[in-house]
């Protein structure tokens, strides 16, 4: 099995999602917040965590959760216990007390103008600095009034995880964040709503393709084909990692 991920190699300039070149901020702040106010934080929200044993502590990762309130990158941080970076609109930077908390905790501004390529190089640059980054892959907060709410997730991460293949994308489900605090209909959380957050077992690109019994030679095929057709085969690989994904986070029971 090796031998598929040295073919994936050779795929390289293909996926490569082109750096921005934009330094990453200091985290010397978010690393004070993490043990002054993230434990805080912890004391006052009734999280249920599952599954931590499974978070990678060193290098790398991607931690993939469903989207159901504004609270779900906090609880995620709070959660998890590793320093986070989120992408957020540019809009969250505009006003002057948000924006001192996203410059604070690390978090990455995108320009609308820059669109999804330019959110996907600031996350790539996250990743290839060693650090972790926080996505949403259903790419917005779910509107649904009632269950179900997961979405179908976009292929971002899985382009993310198939540029970075040894980096583990990490599934949350969070039960729960609805109800603390729903979009347009609560103020303020209710911090006395319980909510569980489940995790998966990491699953890097090189994992994923291992699992579905590609080979060295169904690689090689992909290098023959023109541009056409390998951004066609492409585009199926990155539907089918990210299905899977969706598929981990609704089997912890996001709902």
């Amino acid at each position: 099995m090796a031998d598929v991920v040295e073919a994936w190699s050779e795929l390289e300039d293909e996926v490569r999602i082109q750096s921005t070149k934009i330094p990453l901020p200091s985290t010397i702040t978010y690393r004070f917040m993490q043990h002054t106010i993230v434990p805080m934080i912890r004391f006052l929200l009734r999280l249920s965590p599952r599954g931590m044993e499974r978070i990678p502590r060193k290098g790398s990762a991607i931690f993939a959760a469903n989207h159901l309130s504004h609270v779900d990158p906090v609880i995620v941080v709070s959660t998890v216990r590793r320093r986070l970076h989120y992408l957020a609109k540019d809009e969250h930077f505009a006003t002057p007390g948000v924006s001192l908390f996203m410059k604070a905790t690390g978090q990455i501004k995108t320009e609308r103008e820059s669109g999804a390529a330019g959110a996907l190089a600031r996350a790539s640059d996250i990743l290839s600095e060693g650090r972790c980054l926080g996505i949403f892959p259903e790419g917005t907060r779910s509107k649904n009034t009632e269950a179900p709410f997961l979405l179908k997730g976009k292929t971002g991460v899985a382009r993310l995880a198939a540029a970075h293949p040894e980096v583990p994308v990490v599934p949350l489900a969070l039960i729960g964040s609805r109800e603390m605090m729903a979009p347009k209909v609560h103020k303020i959380p209710r911090l006395w709503k319980k909510v569980k957050v489940n995790c998966g077992h990491g699953t890097s690109w090189n994992d994923w393709l291992k699992k579905n019994d590609f080979s060295s030679d169904d690689i090689a095929a992909l290098l023959k084909m023109d541009e056409a057709e390998r951004k066609s085969e492409l585009a199926g690989m990155f539907r089918g990692f990210t299905d899977d994904l969706m598929r981990d986070i609704a089997a912890l029971g996001a709902p």
